[in-house]
């Protein structure tokens, strides 16, 4: 009798042990999947040129210089050189991976006129396509600009093309 509870019991430990190395292994070879198509690979420090644009022909208006970290979790924070410093906080925001190499990012920046007092914040929102390298990206996306009670004064499109920052 006893030896049939052992069994019992070895022959159920022994199929959750397998079970559990399987589903281990599909687990791991999802992630290798996903990060060799893209998932994963924004990670880092990115230069980026970007470019306002009009959003109804897409004609570019004026051109700065950007810097933004991607980092581990989901979140990035960047700073431009469109603005002066003084007038502009740096970008907080969030990132997520969409599917293959194509990302998606939302920004929030808060904005001060020369009397340092709050004159409202911005919301950019892009997506990013990342090159089968994973060094260089292209992105389009929106900025909505708030007065500081939250009022939605205009929208503004624009584009950028980016290049991993290396040591």
């Amino acid at each position: 009798m006893k030896r049939n509870i052992l069994k019992i019991i070895g022959g159920t430990i022994l199929t959750f042990a397998v079970i559990s190395i399987i589903t281990y292994g599909v687990v791991t070879a999802q992630d290798k999947s996903e990060l060799q198509t893209g998932g994963g690979r924004l990670e880092g420090t990115w230069d980026a040129r970007v470019s306002i644009t009009n959003c109804q022909n897409g004609d570019v208006r004026f051109s700065f210089n950007s810097i933004a970290n991607f980092m581990l979790g989901g979140t990035l924070i960047g700073s431009t050189a469109g603005m002066p410093q003084s007038n502009r906080t740096p970008e907080h925001g969030v990132w997520s991976h969409i599917k293959g190499n194509t990302y998606a990012f939302r920004s929030k920046t808060f904005s001060f006129n020369a009397q340092n007092a709050p004159t409202g914040w911005t919301v950019i929102k892009h997506e990013i396509v990342l090159d089968s390298s994973g060094d260089a990206y292209t992105s389009s996306g929106t900025a909505e600009y708030y007065d500081p009670d939250g009022i939605l004064l205009r929208v503004g499109c624009s584009t950028a093309v980016g290049t991993r920052f290396r040591l």
